[in-house]
């Protein structure tokens, strides 16, 4: 991934992103072309892997040891040359997009086996239920219907090479011009866009002229 310095992630951010990392597009190098599956992911410090599962049905499984990349995309937002302050002064602006996104590379593994699924649903499921009044747990369904659920899956396992995390957040704008991207965005109808407007803002303004 292309990642100009101004919007390199530091390591401590890109490690506090891969443990909180959630949902993915999953993509393998197979010698009949690109497997892409779109799929919730799990970073196990201990294995230094992410984990899920696909459907029994999808290939994707089993290409084992296939070079593969989970890609993880964080809040993003269209920023138009409006917002700048310096639009008014010189018109030398054009439109870009704000970004966060993490690449996490290594190899392909898959797990077939009865007990590893079981833990890895349980965990996954108390990852997501873990804010709710009522959590919901495996042990909730009835054992047969989970048995034939864990059936009908296959686990899979990136172990990581390694992680590259981009926040592309203006920090190339002069300080007028991220207050306006800031502003610009918090009045916006998209409710992504204000998650970006605060990702702006937690980055310090900077007066570097960096592309990406």
């Amino acid at each position: 991934m292309y990642i100009p310095p101004k919007f390199a992630l530091p390591d401590a951010d890109t490690r506090a992103a891969l443990a909180r990392a959630g949902f993915a597009n999953l993509v393998s190098h197979t010698d009949d072309g690109m497997l892409v599956t779109p799929l919730p992911l799990l970073y196990d410090p201990v294995r230094h892997s992410l984990i899920g599962h696909v459907a029994r049905a999808n290939p994707h499984w089993l290409a084992v040891g296939a070079t593969s990349v989970a890609i993880f995309s964080g809040p993003q937002a269209y920023i138009s040359p409006g917002f700048y302050a310096t639009k008014g002064e010189t018109g030398k602006v054009v439109p870009t997009w704000n970004y966060d996104v993490l690449t996490v590379h290594g190899h392909l593994l898959a797990h077939d086996d009865t007990d590893w699924l079981r833990d890895l649903v349980s965990m996954l499921t108390e990852r997501h239920e873990q804010n709710r009044d009522q959590p919901w747990q495996v042990t909730d369904a009835p054992e047969s219907y989970v048995s034939g659920q864990l059936a009908g899956i296959v686990g899979v396992e990136l172990s990581i090479t390694s992680v590259e995390g981009k926040a592309k957040m203006s920090q190339n704008q002069p300080d007028r011009n991220r207050d306006g991207v800031v502003a610009g965005l918090r009045t916006s109808s998209h409710p992504g866009d204000h998650a970006v407007a605060e990702r702006v803002e937690s980055f310090g303004s900077t007066r570097a002229n960096t592309r990406g």
